[in-house]
């Protein structure tokens, strides 16, 4: 039985964005709002029920104290206490003689805490035989209690039985937290952005483009992480210039003796030797165009904006020229498919795949397929293939196979190998599966 094992933060990431910016707000919202639900339950279940409770044991008192002086002294002197009361106390005290209330009245459907709280320590002051209601009537509490002779009647305002506005404090929070999340948001865009521009700059440069107006700016950190970049996109630029000016010169001076070479045996007279070495001089000047080819990879070539689909018709049309075999294949790509590439690199790269699927097979087909985040060119034949687990020698650069299908029969081994070489420059690859026609398929992948 296989064992379950929970990881909480494994769990918890699965729900946390992924970008910094978000990341960032979260670190500096949560603090903020896990401060405030403590300090609203603090305040409204700690300090507001305390300060409510004490506030109606004061109201509680004087209703007592009304409710007494109408239970001992005589009305004359009961209506003067009720008239000093209301400029004392600023209650609006009023008897209704002959009024009853029906008892019970203290239990309504919907009451709030502040209600509760008075009406326990109203229940509390007068004792449990007295009749007396507690009503809510917008800012003020109308306060009911049988006396002798009727009803006395007490109009209590809000501010007397619980502090005056609780209301203002939760538009000060969430006014407050509001302003500190704006202010978050333009802070940690503007230190954010840095970051996105060096991350779009170094997917640039992984795909071969150019990136002229990137400059280090923002904190400390990001600054010398931007001009890392640059330092080390220098370093790579200059060796691929490095390489391929040595490259030339190597294959400039190279081939200056082979021409003397093929001069001294135009003046020679024809014979099987000199046929060999013609042959043998032809292969060496193959060898040495194929090489420098390789090592230059895309050269100093811009990226474009490029039709790719036309790019691809071209490049297949070139190779089946060259092969003769115009009737052997079939190119299917969408029309207006524009993608920034170095063209005449791609058009090398793609020409390298069709002929090799040419030499080997009797039919190939060429298409294009387009995702969300990359473009697909697939270049199918119907040779023999190459067995999986040798898929990635035929890359090896001066390889062949030795035994099935070998990709570079009539070269010198660079043609996958180039082509390759162009694909990553592009931030793509270049990969060998099994084609549904029964031979290999070339995927190039592209990213967008």
């Amino acid at each position: 039985m296989a064992r379950f094992e929970f990881h909480p933060f494994q769990t918890v990431k699965r729900f946390l964005p992924r970008g910094l910016f978000w990341r960032s707000l979260i670190i500096i919202v949560m603090p903020v709002v896990i401060l405030q639900g403590i300090v609203s339950y603090v305040f409204f279940e700690r300090d507001l029920d305390i300060t409510t409770q004490r506030m109606a044991i004061d109201v509680a008192a004087d209703v007592a104290l009304l409710t007494a002086i109408e239970n001992k002294y005589p009305p004359v002197q009961r209506a003067q206490m009720r008239a000093l009361a209301a400029r004392q106390l600023r209650y609006d005290v009023t008897f209704l003689p002959g009024a009853q209330l029906v008892p019970p009245t203290r239990r309504h459907r919907f009451v709030s805490s502040i209600d509760e709280a008075l009406d326990s320590v109203i229940a509390e002051q007068l004792g449990g035989t007295r009749h007396f209601e507690t009503r809510r009537r917008g800012s003020t509490f109308h306060i009911g209690v049988e006396v002798n002779g009727g009803v006395l009647r007490i109009i209590v305002p809000r501010e007397r039985v619980t502090v005056s506005s609780p209301d203002i404090f939760i538009l000060w929070m969430v006014g407050s937290s509001v302003v500190l999340v704006g202010i978050a948001i333009l802070f940690l865009r503007n230190q954010v952005r840095p970051i996105e521009r060096l991350a779009i700059a170094a997917e640039s440069f992984g795909k071969g483009r150019a990136v002229p107006d990137f400059k280090p700016y923002g904190a400390s950190e990001v600054r010398s992480a931007a001009r890392a970049f640059l330092t080390m996109r220098e370093r790579i630029e200059r060796f691929v210039q490095q390489r391929t000016d040595m490259l030339a010169g190597v294959s400039h001076d190279l081939k200056t003796p082979l021409t003397r070479i093929k001069l001294q045996l135009a003046m020679m007279p024809d014979s099987a030797d000199t046929a060999a070495l013609r042959i043998d001089i032809f292969e060496m000047e193959k060898m040495l165009d194929e090489y420098l080819q390789f090592a230059r990879g895309e050269g100093g070539e811009e990226a474009v904006n490029a039709d790719l689909g036309y790019l691809v018709r071209e490049a297949a049309d070139a190779a089946a020229r060259a092969r003769r075999g115009e009737g052997r294949i079939a190119v299917a790509t969408p029309e207006h498919l524009m993608l920034t590439v170095k063209r005449n690199a791609l058009r090398r790269c793609i020409t390298n795949l069709v002929d090799n699927a040419l030499k080997h097979g009797k039919r190939v087909a060429v298409s294009v397929e387009r995702d969300e985040h990359a473009v697909d060119i697939l270049v199918d034949d119907d040779g023999p293939g190459i067995p999986e687990s040798r898929r990635e020698e035929a890359f090896r650069p001066f390889h062949r196979l030795d035994e099935g299908r070998n990709l570079q029969t009539g070269g010198v081994g660079l043609g996958l190998a180039i082509a390759r070489d162009i694909a990553r420059a592009h931030g793509g690859d270049l990969t060998l599966h099994d084609s549904p026609s029964g031979g290999l398929r070339a995927m190039l992948r592209l990213p967008v």
